[in-house]
């Protein structure tokens, strides 16, 4: 576990921050607030650290990666407090610990993203390997689940305003050839977050599932076991989302007013829809 803190928070970036719809409110808090961020050296995870520093936001990132998350708390210390935890989310005895002994500074959460997860293989479910299909639940659900209940207490502890920001797919509403387990875990990651919700309400606590669609991140180049030709070939000519357009979403999504929940948010790009999933890859930037 590597901690980088600096004492100074910078206030918001100039750039990209000048066109999401922030209130002073909202720009105060965040000079006070922390989010816990998992899967935070690469795609959604990383897009999403990057934003909430140059927003001010404390940070506690997790990564199972240590030369990629300590390059990364370095880097973002310049702006805000890190504090990097190198684990696995399926680790729960490891998440446990680490968890518990939080330094001081980190210990109120106004807000917590899980995004570690992933997706491996595109067979048919009679040609798929069982440890893939066991490593898929174990990150999926497993590592969701001991996240979110390990940090209840902290939200809970915060209330009015704090946020769970659960990344999901839309691959838990529409099946797709090879979507198998994969599939099933969203799944249960969206009927999960409603379920959440019932339980809160009273404590103030927001619980959200955002539902991207095809994406380009290195999330597809794991699943696809790097296979590089593969990865293009997927991409090719649909002008897919990215990375920090999942991570502007979710910061809007957490700086919604204290009175509002966003239930769930499902985005494509235009390319895509759900007929079959059927991509147009005529599209011209």
């Amino acid at each position: 576990m590597t901690s980088y803190l600096n004492g100074l928070l910078t206030a918001p970036g100039a750039g990209m921050l000048q066109t999401l719809p922030t209130t002073n409110h909202c720009e105060e808090q965040s000079m006070t607030s922390t989010v816990f961020i998992t899967g935070a050296t690469s795609g959604f995870g990383e897009a999403t650290a990057r934003l909430f520093a140059d927003a001010g936001w404390k940070l506690i990132l997790t990564g199972r990666r240590k030369e990629r998350l300590d390059a990364l708390c370095a880097e973002l210390s310049a702006k805000t407090e890190v504090h990097g935890l190198v684990l696995d989310v399926r680790d729960r005895k490891a998440m446990e610990q680490a968890i518990a002994n939080l330094p001081a500074g980190f210990d109120k959460l106004r807000g917590l993203v899980n995004n570690a997860g992933l997706a491996l293989g595109v067979d048919a479910a009679q040609n798929c390997s069982l440890d893939d299909w066991e490593t898929m639940v174990d990150t999926n659900i497993k590592g969701l689940m001991y996240t979110t209940r390990l940090l209840l207490p902290r939200l809970i502890a915060h209330g009015r305003g704090a946020s769970i920001l659960n990344v999901g797919s839309v691959a838990g509403n529409y099946p797709y050839p090879g979507s198998n387990v994969y599939g099933g875990t969203k799944a249960f990651v969206g009927q999960f977050s409603l379920s959440l919700r019932c339980d809160l309400r009273g404590t103030g606590v927001r619980v959200s599932n955002i539902e991207p669609g095809l994406c380009e991140s290195e999330f597809s180049l794991v699943r696809f076991g790097g296979d590089q030709a593969k990865y293009d070939a997927t991409y090719a000519g649909a002008e897919p989302i990215q990375p920090q357009d999942i991570a502007e979403t979710i910061f809007w999504i957490m700086n919604q007013p204290a009175h509002i929940n966003i239930n769930s948010l499902e985005l494509m790009p235009v390319s895509q829809d759900w007929a079959g999933f059927s991509i147009d890859r005529s599209v011209k930037g």
